[in-house]
This record gives C-alpha cells, structure tokens and sequence, in this order.
C-alpha cells in the first residue's frame, strides 16, 4: 500500500508534470497552426524543468533526467524548419525562445529564401523534367548587377517591414493574419503559409488511422476504399456538429 509520503511525492509529481500535460495536447491539435509552437514550448518547458532550492532530492533527479532526455530529442529534431516556422509566426517572431546568438541566423536564412527563391514541394513520386542548360546560360547573361542590387535591396527591406510589423495576440491565427497582409508581403507570404501548414506531430494523422481502425472491423472487412473514406468523413462531421 501507498504510504502518505508516497501520496504527498507523486502530488509533487504531478504539479512538475502538469504543464506537460498542456503542452502534449497543444503540439497534437489539427485546427490551429501547431508548427511553430514547437520552440516556444521546449523552451518553456525547460524553464518549469529548472531545479530550486525547495526541491527535494527525488524532484532534482526527476527535473535532470527529463530535461537531458529533452535536450536530446530537440537536437534531433528538425530544428531549422522549426526555427523558420517561430520567426515567421507574428505572435513569436521576436524568437524570445532562442539564444540571441542564433535569431541572427533565422533572419539570414529567411532572407536567403527571398533571394534565392523557395523550391514548391513537389508530389510524392512527380519526377521534376532537368532545365535546359542553354536556359540557364541565358538566364546568367540576361542578369545585371543593378538588378541584383535591386533584388537584395528588396529582400533587406520585405524583411525588415515584416519584423516591424507588431506582435499580434496569442488567440490570433497567424495564417489568417498573413492571408490578410499577403499583398504587402507577397513572397514572404508564401514561404509562411508553407512553414506555418506543416503539422507538430503526426497525432492528426495517427487519430485518422485510429478512426479508420473503428470502422474497419473482422464482420466490415469487405467494405470498399470509396466507403471507408465517407464514413471517416461523416464520422468528423458528426464530431464537429457536437462540438
């Protein structure tokens, strides 16, 4: 049996986790920008992970071995996307969640995807037809060094008008306030909606399969593609009409 002081360690426990519990369910949601939230949630979650002098023994080996285990996975992650992701958000684009060193090197990659363009992501087996190299010797000629003065000088200053632009609130979407100000910042607007579309997870896509698995079952197994797929659909319909 649980002891009184076992009750009273994992109430502890159960505060240190509490904001884990929060960030899980919002890196798993499917109707809201989710991407780049990903930064500013590590970063708050090793801030709750920052030991004091209060806690006891068992809470300080507790707050190591989650904050190294933490660590590791964030530097396996896809941090360049992410950090792409968090600058071109409005309601973190200040990067407050990254190390003054490395918001610089944001900023220099963005504008290097103005220059050089950002390649559209391509269909899953789509082979790309090779251009002409007399196309892109032509190209070369056809390049001045006033335009690309010009060009640089353009990227520098779409750059800087979006990061003075002011922060917008945490309830606002971000998608919709680039849908709204994409006429003054056309190609950043692209790259953002690109960056600001990818999932943080796989949970949406895990809750479909889950879903699918429902319906599927040992006496439905001769249920067509065509029928599975309307009865996921209307399986969300219903869902969102309760909600």
């Amino acid at each position: 049996m649980l002891t009184s002081a076992d009750f009273d360690r994992l109430a502890k426990l159960e505060a240190v986790l509490k904001p884990c519990k929060y960030i899980t369910e919002l890196l798993g949601g499917e109707k809201y920008v989710s991407c780049s939230v990903v930064l500013p949630a590590l970063c708050h979650l090793l801030r709750t992970m920052e030991v004091s002098d209060v806690d006891p023994a068992y809470i300080v080996r507790f707050k190591g071995a989650f904050t190294k285990d933490l660590n590791r996975r964030r530097e396996t992650s896809n941090l360049l996307w992410l950090k792409v992701a968090t600058a071109l958000d409005p309601r973190f684009k200040e990067l407050r969640c990254l190390p003054k060193a490395e918001r610089g090197e944001v900023w220099q990659k963005l504008n290097m995807m103005l220059k050089h363009g950002e390649p559209a992501p391509q269909t899953f087996g789509e082979e790309v037809e090779p251009e002409p190299p007399k196309k892109k010797m032509a190209l070369l000629v056809m390049g001045s060094e006033s335009e690309s003065d010009d060009e640089a000088l353009f990227t520098d200053t779409c750059l800087e008008r979006y990061k003075a632009e002011p922060c917008i609130s945490i309830d606002t979407c971000p998608l919709q306030w680039w849908s709204a100000h994409s006429g003054s910042h056309g190609k950043l607007a692209h790259i953002a909606k690109r960056y600001l579309a990818t999932p943080a997870s796989t949970v949406p896509c895990e809750r479909l399969f889950s879903l699918a698995g429902h319906i599927v079952q040992k006496k439905r197994s001769a249920l067509s593609s065509e029928n599975v797929n309307k009865l996921v659909s209307l399986s969300n319909w219903l869902k969102q009409q309760t909600l």
